[in-house]
Parts: structure tokens; C-alpha cells; sequence
């Protein structure tokens, strides 16, 4: 299998203490930023429907993420103005267009989790 390389200019720049990358990197790669974005991939959903899909997510950490990728332009938050209070998050352009670089990483992990956990190569 062929390794692929960094191109010059991002390998330059990925590597900086000081890059921003590295702070999009961390909100993208964490656990639950990975776990809300490949859900919210599959469509629109709730704040209990994310809380479900990603099991063992604390109401804080749900809350946290949620609003570091909304920030990030990765996802929109939809406030209804009704009672009880309806909000539906879903996925920018850009979100879609990462959760589909996502979804082959995800992939390969769930394929070699077994065997890496376990220790074989």
C-alpha cells in the first residue's frame, strides 16, 4: 500500500506550536466532536437524539462540544420559538464535507479496533 505525504506547505505549517490548525485538530478529533458530527451525518437531530447516540456523553460535554463546533462552522443550531423549547442541530457545508473525510477514518478504526486492543498486528 502507497503511504501518502503531507504537502510541502501544510507539513511547514502543521507542525508550529503556534498553528491554528492544532485547534481545529483538537475540537475535530475529540472524541465526541467525532462521535456528534458522524451522527449528525446521518441527518438533523435533537439534542436527546445526540445524547443517545453517543453514549456515555455527559450533559456538560454534549453541551460543550455542541457549542465549540458551532463556533467552528461545523454545525448550526436551530431554536425553535416554542414551549417546550425544540432545538435541532445539523451539519454546515463545511461539517459535511469533514464528516466525510470522517466516515473512512471511523470506518478503518471500528475494522482494526479488535485486533489492535487485542495486540495483534
Amino acid at each position: 500500500m502507497k503511504v501518502s505525504t503531507l504537502p510541502a506547505a501544510v507539513a511547514d505549517g502543521v507542525f508550529p506550536a503556534g498553528c491554528p490548525s492544532r485547534t481545529v485538530l483538537d475540537h475535530i478529533t475529540s472524541k465526541w466532536g467525532v462521535l456528534i458530527l458522524l451522527s449528525l451525518s446521518e441527518g438533523d437531530q435533537r439534542w436527546s437524539e445526540l445524547r443517545r447516540r453517543a453514549e456515555g456523553v455527559s450533559e456538560k460535554m454534549l453541551a460543550q462540544t455542541l457549542k465549540t463546533l458551532e463556533r467552528d462552522g461545523l454545525l448550526r443550531r436551530d431554536a425553535q420559538p416554542v414551549i417546550p423549547p425544540r432545538v435541532d442541530y445539523s451539519l454546515t457545508e463545511r461539517g459535511r464535507e469533514l464528516t466525510a473525510l470522517l466516515i473512512p477514518l471511523v470506518t478503518w478504526a471500528f475494522d482494526n479496533a479488535d485486533a489492535i486492543i487485542g495486540g495483534q498486528s
